[in-house]
C-alpha cells in the first residue's frame, strides 16, 4: 500500500513503499526470485537551508493575499501537519535523510540520462501474479505483475486498444508551458514533446472506458490548462467533472517544498483533476495527497490505492496515458513506459 496516513481530507503517501510491495520476490530467472525497490537516494529530499526559507516567508508575507484555493490546500496542510503522528515524521527521516540535494540531483540526472533509449514500437506484458524481471533491447526491465505496456504516439496506440475496457483512466499529459520550451532549447535529453490543449482532447479514449469509469487527471496550476480540462477535454471524451485534488510536494520533514505562493507564483502542489462515467462512488473533493516526491523528472506517486475505492468494480483494470512507469493491473502507454522501470533505478531490498 502507498497510504501510510489518511484522515478525512489527506492522505499522506510513500511512493517507494508502494513500489518495494510491488517488487517482492520478483522472479529474475527459472531459480531465483529477489525482492526490489527504488533506490532510497532518490527520496532524500531535504528542504532549502532557513535563512533562504525565511526569506522566501518574508516576500510572501508583504505579496497580495492567498488565492482562495492556495488558502485553502495550505488550511489542510495546516491540519495535516498538527495532526500526523511523531512516529511517521521520524519515520521518514530515518529512511529517507541520505543524501545532500545536490547530490541527489547529480543522481536523478545521471539515471535520466542513462534511460534514455528507443523503444518505439516494443509492447509486452507480464499476465503472472508476480513481478518479472526480464530484456527488453538489452536492457534489463522490472515487470509488475498483470500489466502490459505498449511504446509509442498516446493516439496511435489507444486505436490500438479498441475492444477493452477499463474502470479507471490516469493521464499525465505533456501540458504546453514555457518552462519546458526553455528546458527543450537548453538540453532535448531533458524534455519531452509538449500538446496542445485540443490534440489532448482528440486522444480517442471515449471506446475505452467501462460503463462505470472513473477518471484522473494531472494537471498544472495554469488557468488555461485547468479550464481546457473541464470544458474541452472532459467534454469531448464524454467525461463529467466532479472533483479536483492536490499533491502536495514534501521534503523529508513533511515541509512543503517552497512556500505557498500567490497568483501565478510557483506552488508546492500540483492538482489532479478527477471526472467520471457511468456511476462511481462519491468521490469528495479537495482531497490532499502529500508525499516525498522522487527525484525523477515528472515522477508521480501511485493513486491505485487512492483511486480503487471510489470505482464499483471488483478487480478493476487502469489504463494509463503518457505513462513513464508501469503498475499492476494496468495498461501503460506512451513513449516511455518503460523509463522508470529499467533495473538501474533499483536496489535490492530484505
Amino acid at each position: 500500500m502507498s497510504i501510510i496516513y489518511k484522515n478525512r481530507d489527506y492522505y499522506l503517501i510513500d511512493h517507494r513503499e508502494f513500489i518495494t510491495s510491488v517488487y517482492t520476490n520478483t522472479v529474475t530467472n527459472e531459480n531465483n526470485t529477489i525482492s526490489f525497490s527504488l533506490i532510497a537516494k532518490l527520496f532524500s529530499i531535504i528542504n532549502v537551508d532557513k535563512q533562504q526559507r525565511n526569506r522566501n516567508r518574508k516576500r510572501t508575507h508583504n505579496s497580495e493575499s492567498l488565492q482562495e484555493e492556495t488558502a485553502t490546500v495550505k488550511g489542510i496542510y495546516q491540519r495535516f501537519i498538527e495532526e500526523v503522528p511523531s512516529e511517521i515524521k521520524d519515520n521518514l527521516i530515518s529512511k529517507y535523510k541520505l543524501l545532500d540535494t545536490s547530490d541527489v540531483r547529480d543522481l536523478s540526472k545521471q539515471l535520466f540520462e542513462a534511460t534514455i533509449m528507443d523503444l518505439m514500437g516494443v509492447k509486452g506484458g507480464n499476465n503472472a501474479d508476480t513481478a518479472l524481471k526480464y530484456r527488453v533491447k538489452e536492457s534489463s526491465f522490472l515487470i509488475p505483475p498483470k500489466s502490459r505496456f505498449y511504446c509509442g504516439c498516446v493516439k496511435e496506440q489507444c486505436l490500438k486498444l479498441d475492444g477493452f475496457k477499463f474502470d479507471i483512466l490516469i493521464a499525465d499529459p505533456p501540458w504546453w508551458n514555457k518552462y519546458i520550451r526553455r528546458l527543450k532549447s537548453a538540453n532535448d535529453k531533458l524534455s519531452y514533446s509538449m500538446m496542445y490543449n485540443e490534440d489532448i482532447a482528440e486522444i480517442p479514449v471515449q471506446n475505452l472506458l467501462s460503463e462505470n469509469c472513473l477518471i484522473a487527471v494531472w494537471c498544472t496550476n495554469a488557468a488555461s490548462n485547468v479550464a481546457a480540462v473541464k470544458n474541452i477535454i472532459f467534454p469531448k471524451w464524454g467525461v463529467e467533472y466532479v472533483a479536483t485534488w492536490y499533491w502536495l510536494k514534501v521534503a523529508v520533514d513533511l515541509q512543503p517544498l517552497c512556500e505557498f505562493g500567490t497568483g501565478s507564483k510557483k506552488q508546492p502542489y500540483e492538482r489532479i483533476i478527477l471526472g467520471k462515467v457511468g456511476d462511481v462512488n462519491d468521490v469528495p473533493d479537495c482531497q490532499l495527497l502529500v508525499s516525498v516526491p522522487s527525484a525523477l523528472h515528472s515522477h508521480k506517486p501511485p493513486l491505485l490505492d487512492i483511486l480503487t475505492p471510489f470505482v464499483k468494480a471488483e478487480n478493476p483494470q487502469t489504463l494509463e496515458l503518457f505513462a513513464r512507469y508501469l503498475l499492476p493491473n494496468t495498461t501503460s502507454v506512451g513513449y516511455e513506459p518503460l523509463k522508470w522501470q529499467h533495473d538501474s533505478l533499483y536496489e535490492e531490498v530484505t
